[in-house]
């Protein structure tokens, strides 16, 4: 890996880089999915079959797109029961986790009659986008689809594209039966996403999106978002892992390449106080990139997005991972606790040498659908708020609104709504006071 003197330059120089990874400047392939999504809107099923062929060479009709008791049930006899207890085991972290995000609806009142408070409502419907082809990722279906079952949404759909044989990968069904999905379709890319928000013959539509996806799928979120709700637009991952000289080299090369594996875009950055640890880290990445299994999609990551960025001091090394605000953080310090209370900007802190990345991946319970390419600044990892919404709750008796009535028949007539203070006016005009 690189090693770079933290300046002014090369810190902007780093942002600069890194903001080319951002889904929003992938404009060429915008106007392709925005034609498939408005195919979708149109045709409904007939595109979405088409669509099915064309891109995943599978047929699917109306009788044969919704996965059934059955399939489910063959699939849970596929899984290896070992890897099925590490689920329900992971499962339950993250329910617990979950469980204590919930939000409970309130009401204040006064001795005037005022009753103000807020009702928090389930959606009634989310769907969970899975990738398909040869990999399974049962992590991410159960952080999509848990948080929503915790919620109390009714129905929870998860699209997924089918494999060669037109089946859905079984580890992918398995963690969506203990989840708790209620409906399974075997459809992927932009095509899914469309028909999720607008609704097709076999597929009714839903309030919400999330999951992760590939380029085409991040783009149809986006054009489909006000139709309905998306959880975000996410870009590749990354980490950044802040050390001084305390850190264990080895465990920090490691966790770097734990994030670096996951595509060509990947970005790993590690910024600390500790040449030294510098440059053991760079010697160390290397070695281990030569024995795991994606060396070639490592090898490009780091040469395009790794980069380990010396500070002269940790208020300096702290001002750079607040300007990027990472995906993932770990702080590897002497205090760690003290060292996270400088951190503003973070999708997920990892505080500790033995609180390592992929800890939160698959396990601890905290949601691993973060923010990326820098909106940790203003967007929240997923959970239970983005399945419900609030309502505002007001109710004012007579005795409540009479003495404030010519304040608000006031502020409607500054603004030339004379509807709005008549609307007042009149609930006290026959009144002799």
């Amino acid at each position: 890996m690189r090693i770079v003197k933290l300046s002014k330059e090369s810190k902007e120089n780093l942002l600069a880089d890194l903001l080319k990874r951002d889904p929003n400047n992938y404009g060429q392939y915008a106007d392709t999915v925005q034609a498939i999504v408005d195919d979708v809107k149109a045709r409904g099923d007939e595109a979405l079959f088409e669509y099915t062929v064309k891109f995943d060479k599978v047929k699917v009709t109306k009788d044969t797109i919704r996965v059934t008791k059955e399939e489910i049930d063959e699939a849970l006899k596929q899984v290896d029961p070992k890897l099925m207890e590490v689920m329900v085991k992971s499962m339950k972290n993250i329910r617990a986790f979950h469980e204590k995000q919930k939000q409970l609806s309130w009401f204040d009142t006064t001795p005037d009659g005022t009753i103000l408070g807020q009702r928090v409502t389930p959606l009634d419907s989310a769907g969970l986008y899975v990738p398909g082809g040869k990999a399974a990722y049962p992590s991410s279906v159960l952080m999509n689809i848990i948080p929503a079952e915790v919620a109390g949404v009714n129905r929870i759909v998860m699209v997924t594209p089918p494999g060669k044989d037109g089946k859905v990968n079984p580890v992918t069904l398995a963690a969506a039966h203990i989840a708790g999905a209620t409906e399974v379709y075997k459809v992927g890319g932009a095509q899914a996403i469309a028909a999720l928000a607008f609704g097709t013959e076999s597929i009714p539509k839903v309030n919400k999106i999330a999951g992760p996806g590939n380029i085409y799928v991040a783009l149809a979120k986006k054009a489909v978002y006000g139709h309905v709700s998306i959880d975000s637009i996410a870009g590749p991952s990354e980490i950044m892992v802040l050390a001084d000289e305390s850190a264990n080299a080895k465990f920090v090369a490691a966790d770097l390449l734990s994030q670096a594996e996951h595509d060509e875009l990947a970005c790993a950055i590690l910024v600390t106080t500790s040449m030294k640890l510098a440059e053991e880290v760079s010697k160390l990445t290397e070695e281990f990139i030569a024995g795991l299994s994606r060396k070639e999609i490592l090898q490009k990551s780091i040469d395009n997005y790794g980069y380990i960025l010396v500070a002269d001091s940790m208020d300096d090394a702290v001002d750079v991972v607040n300007e990027i605000a990472p995906e993932h953080l770990e702080i590897q310090t002497i205090n760690p606790f003290e060292t996270m209370t400088q951190v503003r900007n973070a999708g997920a802190i990892f505080m500790g040498e033995y609180s390592s990345e992929p800890l939160g991946d698959y396990f601890a319970g905290p949601n691993h659908v973060l923010p990326t390419n820098g909106t940790a600044k203003f967007f929240s990892p997923l959970g239970v708020d983005a399945y419900v919404k609030k309502s505002s709750i007001i109710y004012y008796s007579k005795k409540a609104l009479k003495p404030v009535s010519r304040d608000i028949i006031q502020f409607a007539e500054s603004e030339y709504l004379t509807a709005h203070a008549n609307s007042i006016r009149v609930r006290f005009e026959d009144d002799k006071e």
